[in-house]
């Protein structure tokens, strides 16, 4: 299967946009906010339901408690802020609150390096990997705007905590309009037989440029969008890496922790060659643009192709 870039989208938007979507469809929806609903885009949802928007200001550990309290009346919260803020300052809650299985919907806001221009303090490169440790906790990570959709969508729909984490800037849309998203079902989006890539979010993108980049040398690489996080399904996994030579996650976080880990535990006893693309134990920092912090942390097409050749040496 190969894709076709027809669109940019920014998730942000399309997660606003479908907040509200889901308000009109259902009116146990209601939202929470920290402080920062013209960036994350609850907004839109404030704007059409105003008496379902709490706005808590910059108090993320009563937010997720006032979603806990929320979600055992019945009501489907989604709690909003930054990435950074929505996972770190209120662990805890989130922590009993996984802990009762509860129904709380965390949105995480700018995730990655996508907030380029607020440095390290604003950057969350080790969410996946504290939102992973939490027993009952499912993590989604969108590569586009159409699968933000469906993905917020299908969060609404499941009983449980969830975690999802939105970039901030315009991406291309590199999923198919049609199908349903299934929670804890990798993806497919490039057949290939050489090499797999394992990658989830804006990375997917770049992971299909190396792919294109490498097609010209007669190298054929596949590429697995694992938009669920947790839960893993290891049997899936193997079976997409079965046959090829070698294996490469690509992800815009921390390698702790991540996708990197998930993958390498999923195909241990395999004997496959496992090589990473992800944030090298370091925190973020500022830059001018998206795309020059990106290359600064090794997070390119080139980057790509060079772990995938060191996989098929």
């Amino acid at each position: 299967m190969r894709y076709m870039l027809v669109n940019m989208q920014n998730c942000r938007m399309v997660y606003g946009q479908t907040l509200v979507e889901l308000g009109r469809e259902d009116d146990r929806i209601v939202v929470l906010e920290a402080d920062l609903g013209r960036t994350t885009m609850t907004k839109l949802f404030e704007k059409e339901f105003p008496g379902r928007f709490f706005e808590v200001g910059i108090g993320e550990q009563n937010m997720i408690s006032v979603a806990a309290g929320l979600a055992l009346c019945g009501k489907i919260p989604f709690a909003n802020s930054f990435s950074v803020f929505a996972t770190g300052r209120p662990y805890d809650q989130i922590r009993v609150s996984c802990i009762g299985r509860l129904n709380i919907k965390i949105v995480g806001s700018s995730c990655g390096l996508s907030d380029f221009g607020d440095g390290a303090t604003h950057q969350a490169i080790e969410d996946v990997a504290i939102m992973r440790a939490i027993p009952n906790m499912t993590i989604l990570s969108p590569a586009d705007g159409i699968e933000t959709k469906k993905i917020v969508r299908a969060a609404a729909r499941y009983d449980g905590p969830v975690y999802i984490r939105i970039l901030r800037n315009d991406v291309p849309d590199v999923t198919a309009q049609t199908g349903e998203f299934k929670i804890g079902r990798p993806t497919v989006i490039r057949e290939g037989t050489d090499v797999v890539i394992f990658a989830h979010g804006y990375m997917v993108y770049k992971s299909l440029k190396a792919a294109e980049t490498l097609e010209a040398e007669g190298i054929s690489v596949k590429i697995v969008n694992v938009s669920t996080l947790k839960p893993i399904d290891e049997k899936i996994i193997r079976s997409m890496a079965s046959g090829t030579k070698g294996v490469v996650t690509v992800e815009e976080h921390t390698i702790i922790g991540g996708l990197a880990s998930a993958i390498a535990f999923s195909l241990r006893g395999t004997g496959l060659m496992i090589e990473a693309v992800a944030v090298n134990d370091r925190f973020g920092q500022s830059s001018l643009n998206y795309e020059q912090l990106l290359e600064h942390y090794g997070l390119t097409v080139e980057a790509i192709v060079k772990a995938i050749k060191k996989v098929l040496r």
